[in-house]
């Protein structure tokens, strides 16, 4: 396994071009696989995550080739069973489901990777199957689900946490093959189903009320061949944009939607850092010495779950207290023993981190423990004394299109190693 070896205390300057959201692309991803016609995806970023997906759809029997950012696929003949190993590694895999359910009206795949039907359910996305007709069976690992015929409803796909994205998108896949219409009530509104929905009508789908909590799908008889570009990450704009300030830098975030950005910018703002709008890029630097700010995470337009942990790492250097509060998903806190191990001084009481910040950070080894707490420790790693070793980066090159390279640009000194 790689580590990153960063030496801190170096601000980033410069630009960094923002890569295609990966939580778009995978969703589009499978929803190839609801034609039989040749697709073409642009933008499409250089990530772990994106050659599973790409394996996966190789075994359903799908033609997949990726080259420069661009991913071409045909599915003229696919299966209904997605490869047991394959799928249960990485939790978007989930989303072949509602493309296999469209298509074929059968769909088996195993349990996905981090996923157990409570902590990070996927019962929302049966609930809106069974909505539809599919008959749901769960045993020996697997998730069943078939139906004679798909048939258009209303359905609410709240959650305790509010909508879910993934099942949004699942279940917005198999309606737009289902014989009449669906109204998805307490959709989605994120970025990325909105990015899915676009090219899901360049397909022939026939959907309104994109981007509001109320979805309407009427459904068609088939779907044809597509292209689309990929919209771009704002969780990895945000992620520079915080690395930027965390350092004292000054750093042109290119091809970042301030549009998607609106929350983050706002506390980063709030936390005394500059956040400027350039035509399609951001210019974020610090406006003299940050502020502690308080932070709740939210469904979208509010403040993303994704970028709780980076945000953090920004309040360990903002004298003050800063509380940090998560309301999206359960124990996504594994960061904070992490980065007190670099210094931080961070307590949790209940859904809540206390961050009494502006102290100084130390280098030290740490532990990647997912991918969003891994981007914490780099941005923790850059702000503090000596030589921080990140261990176990595999998580970031799920989610981060080579950030070494893209730091190193920037200024920072961070290199890519095998642990030893």
């Amino acid at each position: 396994m790689e580590s990153f070896l960063i030496k801190g205390g170096v601000p980033l300057h410069g630009e960094v071009q923002i890569s295609g959201a990966k939580n778009a692309v995978l969703p589009i991803m499978a929803a190839t696989l609801l034609t039989a016609e040749p697709c073409v995806i642009r933008g499409v970023p250089d990530l772990s995550d994106v050659k599973f997906m790409a394996q996966i759809l190789t075994w359903l029997g799908a033609k997949v080739d990726v080259h420069g950012g661009t991913v071409r696929t045909q599915a003229k003949k696919i299966k209904g069973q997605g490869d047991y190993d394959l799928v249960r590694k990485m939790r978007g895999s989930i989303c072949i489901m509602g493309p296999l359910l469209g298509r074929l009206k059968t769909a088996r795949v195993s349990l996905p990777g981090g996923c157990v039907i409570g902590a990070r359910p996927i019962n929302l996305h049966l609930k809106g199957f069974a909505a539809l007709g599919a008959k749901i069976k769960i045993e020996s690992g697997y998730v069943e689900a078939t139906a004679k015929r798909l048939v258009g409803s209303a359905m609410f796909l709240g959650g305790r946490a509010g909508s879910t994205v993934l099942g949004t998108a699942n279940v917005m896949m198999a309606a737009v093959l289902a014989e009449g219409v669906t109204v998805i009530e307490s959709a989605a509104c994120e970025p990325e189903v909105i990015d899915l929905a676009k090219f899901l009508s360049a397909m022939g789908a026939k959907i309104s009320g994109v981007g509001s909590p109320t979805m309407t799908i009427t459904g068609v008889k088939e779907l044809h061949g597509a292209e689309h570009e990929v919209i771009p990450d704002r969780i990895e704009a945000a992620t520079y944009a915080i690395a930027a300030a965390a350092t004292n830098g000054e750093v042109t975030i290119k091809g970042a939607r301030a549009e998607h950005l609106h929350a983050v910018i706002d506390k980063l703002r709030e936390a005394g850092v500059v956040v400027e709008r350039k035509g399609p890029n951001l210019l974020v630097r610090r406006n003299g010495r940050l502020k502690s700010s308080d932070v709740t995470t939210l469904p979208y337009a509010g403040f993303p779950t994704d970028v709780q942990a980076q945000m953090m790492a920004l309040m360990t250097q903002a004298p003050g207290i800063s509380i940090i509060t998560e309301r999206i998903f359960e124990s996504r806190f594994m960061h904070v023993s992490e980065l007190s191990r670099l210094g931080a001084d961070i307590e949790i009481e209940g859904p809540s981190a206390i961050v009494k910040g502006g102290k100084p950070m130390s280098g030290a080894p740490v532990m990647a423990s997912d991918l969003r707490a891994s981007a914490a420790l780099v941005i923790a790693g850059l702000t503090a004394k000596g030589t921080t070793k990140v261990n176990r980066i595999y998580h970031l090159d799920r989610g981060y299109e080579n950030m070494d390279v893209k730091l190193r640009a920037l200024g920072a000194r961070i290199q890519r190693v095998e642990e030893s």
